[in-house]
């Protein structure tokens, strides 16, 4: 028995049993029911639909009467139908004929929609309002299906949008009963708010109140950033706005009598909105009732607002508990933090006199909650250990929010999930026991990448081949089940990547192990990199393979993130060792073609990084860093005199007749010996001996808030760097300097430059004119001291898993110095320009800036003007 068949005997068995009385309608007649007939469009089978209807052979019944109306309300009732009719057919004396006509509502066998060109669009409007194949067509559905359409694009701006639904019968006979769907949309223009009047208002102006309305905004040639189009919702969330405008100014009585949209032309309208503004209002008394964890005194401190001050009924709740910012300075988050959980404060006006409102702050504090089970869920590849390593909230102590809320940002900016779907629940949270459970739901995302670069430059093409893994297991090595397709699981950082061209290769490889020993924050770093470059000849485009130059580098380092004084604190410790080796190389960098110089280094570091949730687009917070780099004071020991190195080491061998030779032996006098500047180079350059200073800081603050991860957010970004020598005598060497300007990306180089970004200039072009020539070009060295500064206002277009996609606009000023005399840290070049990011797990960060550089670049008189600017793998 199918189910559908066993459904309609038990309504016939319920109805059966309801039909004790039949009563005549109008002039209705008694008679002995004799056949039953259903005819029409129907899919049912007759016996079941004459056995739903309760009607048998040889009833009595008035026609009509009382219980065949009750037939067919129950029929219309299934809303499966869009006809139902009873027929008498035949009497014979009492005895009358029925035929039951009934036309089934249709199934749809196609949706077209007409009026829309993007395919996309046209599916989501399918999926949203559930047209597949087979549902049934009702006028419900045709009505809801048109008020849908017509009421999404009137919230997009399309306030005259027209939706008409047709249904057509389906032609094809083995189609029984089945229609194509035909949704012809017409979105119209978009409505314009052409004016926007206030009446009533005295103490605010109109520009106050206008400047309020995020999103309702009224047709300006000159504002360009954002559309006056008409949203219902966000008039809605406008008007409540205007209203905390008026209560952040003391006016706690303001509100908005009436508003009046009027339409002026199909394209156009006016809101006007009528204000009673009320009487402004200061703060009277404030009384604490209920607390004992904390003295009056201690929450007055921390509540910030005191008698006297103007009332602001905006920041009075936000004191109280800001649902805007979870980590932020309220009563409810100092309770919060300390374990009350439970606790409630609620803000009570005691009297009103004159201007000046009394308040109570009444605080339940209830029982100190503490975590009872900590758990995790969604993690398929990443294992237990790298998640709970990081959790802030453990078992058994009380609660804090700020350590949910520290955990939530820790566990996003690992990289191995996506931190806007991040979600921290509370799983039977018990006020009498003071217990609850947590439990941290992630949602785990790509954490590999590949770098995939090629093209033409340089004498040649250029090919770059990268692979990241972000969440690797060194562990599962000798694990064959592991390989998914690569051991992943445990945290660990496993980098490789090779970079090649006509006349130079380069490779490199890294490992990272966040967690050494696995109870501490200390991270392990290492690190190797091998480097071949032949002398090129850019003019016969061809390099001579006999003479080469080598790096070879080698670095380890230790981080270490502190509990104390602050958690969001790291220290770290590097060991470096570069070895160049010029093997018949000669270019303007070094004086000698055959030799090697060497350079060990320590590097100190100290960061603070608190920025949240989202690593690729922070929301808030700041980053401070600072690092000194060190190689050893070789001068102080090793006995040579720099400023007389020529002399010395060129003329103190002397035969056994007491001449004067040379290093190779021959004869000279000292009034027609010149020095060879490479030899003493090669000495001087020997051991590389320097120091370095780097800063740079970045706060993220968020200006507006358009709905859930739709924050407009301001970067702003300072670094300083500069580069000494502790010997006069031996001077900087011709390494590690700084080349500002470009894209910022790490460019092939063999001095171990540092590349600055500073758009809206050509890479590596503002460095100091060389003071003897007046020329940049002159000046192959770079710059020892260096200062930039930054504003990037950004908002996100996604922030999906598979991609997270922002647009950028920045201001950017810097500028490069040979010394601290030159140093002037306002006189900058100066650029502005937009541009966007995509971040997608799989190829890390992708983008395009074009910025306008409004200075010359050293030698030139003119503004640089526009240059265009590729990202790839850039920071965030």
């Amino acid at each position: 028995m199918s189910k559908r068949f066993f459904t309609l005997l038990v309504f016939c068995f319920i109805f059966s049993i309801s039909q004790a009385q039949d009563l005549p309608l109008a002039n209705g007649k008694k008679y002995t029911l004799g056949d039953i007939k259903v005819t029409g469009t129907v899919s049912y089978n007759e016996q079941t639909v004459i056995a739903y209807t309760g009607l048998k052979k040889g009833d009595e019944l008035y026609i009509p009467g009382d219980r065949l109306s009750k037939v067919l309300k129950k029929l219309w009732d299934l809303d499966l139908f869009s006809d139902i009719s009873f027929y008498i057919t035949n009497v014979e004396g009492n005895v009358a004929d029925l035929e039951l006509e009934i036309q089934e509502v249709p199934q749809l066998a196609e949706v077209r929609i007409q009026g829309i060109d993007k395919k996309r669009e046209k599916e989501e409007l399918i999926k949203e309002n559930k047209l597949q194949s087979g549902v049934k067509v009702t006028e419900n559905l045709i009505t809801t299906t048109k008020n849908y359409i017509e009421n999404k694009y009137k919230k997009e701006g399309y306030f005259n949008s027209k939706v008409v639904v047709n249904t057509i019968p389906v032609e094809d006979t083995t189609a029984t009963n089945k229609v194509n769907m035909v949704v012809n949309v017409d979105q119209g223009e978009k409505v314009k708010i052409d004016e926007i009047e206030f009446t009533g208002n005295e103490r605010l102006s109109d520009g106050k109140l206008k400047r309020k309305m995020k999103n309702t905004k009224e047709k300006n040639f000159f504002r360009f950033w954002k559309r006056s189009k008409f949203i219902r919702s966000d008039y809605k969330e406008d008007k409540q706005a205007v209203i905390d405008k008026y209560k952040e100014s003391g006016f706690r009585d303001a509100r908005i009598v009436s508003d009046t949209l009027i339409k002026k032309d199909d394209e156009n309208i006016a809101l006007r909105l009528n204000i009673e503004e009320g009487n402004k209002y200061y703060i009277g008394d404030i009384e604490f009732l209920g607390n004992t964890v904390y003295t009056d005194e201690q929450l007055k401190r921390a509540f910030g607002i005191k008698k006297g001050d103007t009332y602001n009924g905006v920041l009075l709740d936000k004191r109280i508990d800001d649902q805007t910012k979870p980590d932020a300075e309220s009563l409810t988050n100092l309770y919060q933090n300390n374990g009350y959980l439970f606790s409630n404060i609620d803000l009570v006006e005691t009297d009103v006199y004159n201007d000046t409102i009394d308040f109570e702050i009444r605080i339940v504090e209830g029982k100190e909650a503490y975590f009872n089970k900590i758990r995790v869920s969604g993690n398929d590849k990443t294992k237990d250990h790298v998640i709970y390593r990081e959790l802030r909230t453990k078992p058994g102590e009380k609660y804090s929010k700020q350590k949910v809320i520290s955990t939530v940002r820790e566990l996003g900016q690992l990289g191995y999930f996506d931190p806007e779907q991040l979600e921290p629940k509370f799983i039977d949270p018990n006020p009498n026991t003071g217990t609850l459970d947590l439990e941290y739901q992630v949602v785990e995302s790509g954490a590999s990448k590949i770098e995939l670069q090629g093209g033409y430059g340089g004498g040649g093409f250029i090919g770059t081949v990268g692979l990241s893994f972000n969440n690797f297991s060194i562990a599962g090595l000798l694990d064959k089940e592991a390989y998914k397709p690569l051991p992943m699981g445990d945290g660990q950082t496993l980098s490789l990547r090779a970079q090649a061209s006509t006349y130079y290769q380069t490779y490199s490889l890294s490992f990272i192990e966040p967690w050494l020993g696995g109870k501490k924050p200390v991270s392990l770093s290492t690190s190797f990199s091998y480097t071949r470059q032949f002398l090129f000849n850019y003019q016969e485009r061809k390099a001579d393979k006999s003479r080469s130059f080598d790096i070879l580098g080698v670095n380890v380092g230790l981080a270490e993130r502190l509990s104390n004084p602050d958690p969001y604190i790291t220290v770290s410790h590097s060991l470096g060792f570069q070895r160049y080796n010029l093997n018949n190389y000669n270019t303007g960098l070094f004086t000698f073609g055959d030799g090697h110089s060497n350079n060990f280094t320590y590097t100190l570091g100290l960061t603070r990084d608190n920025t949240y949730f989202n690593p690729v687009f922070p929301n808030g917070g700041s980053q401070f860093k600072i690092t000194a780099k060190f190689t050893p004071p070789y001068s102080l020991w090793n006995g040579v005199d720099y400023d007389n190195l020529g002399e010395q080491r060129e003329f103190q061998l002397e035969n056994e007749n007491g001449n004067l030779i040379d290093y190779d032996g021959n004869r000279v006098t000292p009034e027609n010996a010149v020095p060879d500047q490479g030899k003493i180079d090669q000495e001087k350059y020997k051991w590389l001996e320097f120091y370095k200073v780097k800063f740079n800081g970045t706060w993220y603050t968020t200006l507006a808030n358009f709905g859930k991860s739709q924050n407009l957010v301001l970067r702003t970004h300072a670094e300083y760097g500069f580069l000494g020598a502790y010997s006069n005598s031996r001077g900087i060497p011709p390494f590690e300097r700084f080349f500002l300007g470009g894209d910022g990306l790490g460019s092939y180089s063999l001095d171990g430059r540092e590349t600055i970004q500073l758009r809206g200039y050509p890479n590596q072009s503002l460095i100091p004119l060389d003071r003897n020539s007046l020329s940049q070009a002159s000046n192959e060295d770079g710059a020892v001291i260096y200062n930039k500064y930054s504003l990037e206002l950004r908002y996100p277009i996604t922030l999906k898993p598979s991609a997270s996609i922002y647009a950028l606009t920045f201001l950017e000023g810097g500028a490069s110095y040979d010394n601290f005399r030159d140093f002037n840290p306002f006189q900058l070049n100066r650029s502005a320009g937009a541009g966007i990011r995509i971040f997608m797990p799989a190829f890390g960060l992708l983008g395009i800036d074009f910025g306008y550089g409004f200075d010359p670049v050293p030698g030139e008189s003119s503004p640089n003007g526009w240059e265009t600017h590729f990202i790839i793998g850039q920071q965030f």
